[in-house]
């Protein structure tokens, strides 16, 4: 995989930032769904679905397509964003979030939005539904198949006994097209994942079941498509990249505090925050100026 340019880098910044600015519109809009765990995980999908992905917006069917398998759908506003961002539907549609009707379900639902992959929601299940298409893909097709199978996870899901015994199939059967990119993002609902289950050593437990293992910045793009990259090499086993990722990034009550895993701002007053009547317009100012670093059109 070429490397990154300067210019490309600044491209990806601020693909992402509109794409956090999605979010938090499209969650203000349903008056629901998770704020933390997709503005995190912004700069993961944009990396994706802009410089790594074999896709195509225009023809989502594509065969020769790479899959992206989303395990922890709870993040699927930033899922929602960015592929409207690529071009798979209009981006006005993303207000349409969790309200009757629509296709953009409080969790993927390939039935509601064919292009997805997909249908998530409990936790655990995504990574078995990826070992799965790679074991289908390499029987159909065979070891020289050039399609990659992206499973995105949670940290918080690693509880889910089922997700180990995927960990476990997938190194028993040297899934070298399978690439996991984890959300170490170290919340979930409940707390912070080292008080709720320790998780550490996760280089160390993955390593130990044949896994290849990539630990990153999540939010650094060049060392995201290093990483890939890396992973793509390997042939003879599957590889995971432990992206250490800040929930709520972006927005400067939100970094880091597990309280807004499942609530979108402007909703409810919460203890040593803004107001609810402030929380959105700090949020999307926070976004569009990159924490002021940004003067003028956005201010």
């Amino acid at each position: 995989m070429r490397n990154l340019t300067d210019e490309k880098i600044k491209f990806l910044e601020e693909k992402a930032r509109d794409i956090r600015v999605s979010i938090i519109e499209m969650l203000v809009s349903a008056g629901s769904g998770h704020s933390a765990g997709p503005l995190g995980m912004a700069d993961v999908f944009t990396t994706l679905y802009f410089y790594i992905l074999k896709h195509n917006p225009k023809d989502p069917f594509w065969e020769g397509r790479d899959r992206l398998i989303l395990s922890n759908g709870h993040i699927n506003p930033v899922l929602y964003a960015t592929m409207a961002h690529a071009g798979y539907f209009p981006v006005k549609e993303l207000l349409t979030l969790r309200k009757f009707g629509t296709r953009l379900q409080g969790h993927p639902h390939r039935e509601y939005l064919p292009m997805l992959e997909n249908s998530s929601g409990p936790l655990g299940s995504g990574l078995s539904q990826a070992v799965g298409m790679a074991i289908a893909d390499r029987m159909d097709r065979g070891k020289t198949s050039d399609r990659f199978f992206y499973c995105l996870m949670s940290d918080g899901e690693l509880d889910e006994g089922q997700s180990w015994e995927a960990i476990l199939l997938a190194g028993k059967e040297r899934l070298g097209k399978l690439i996991v990119i984890l959300d170490r993002n170290n919340i979930q609902i409940d707390g912070y994942t080292e008080d709720v289950m320790p998780l550490e050593p996760l280089t160390h437990k993955f390593e130990s079941f044949g896994w290849h293992v990539e630990e990153i910045d999540g939010h650094n793009f060049s060392a995201i498509v290093e990483a890939v990259g890396r992973a793509q090499a390997v042939f003879d086993g599957p590889s995971i990249v432990i992206a250490r990722t800040i929930p709520g990034k972006g927005v400067s009550f939100m970094e880091g505090d597990y309280k807004w895993h499942g609530d979108p701002p402007g909703i409810k007053d919460m203890a040593g925050e803004p107001a609810k009547e402030e929380q959105v317009k700090i949020a999307l100012h926070d976004l569009r100026t990159l924490g002021g670093q940004i003067k003028g059109e956005h201010e």
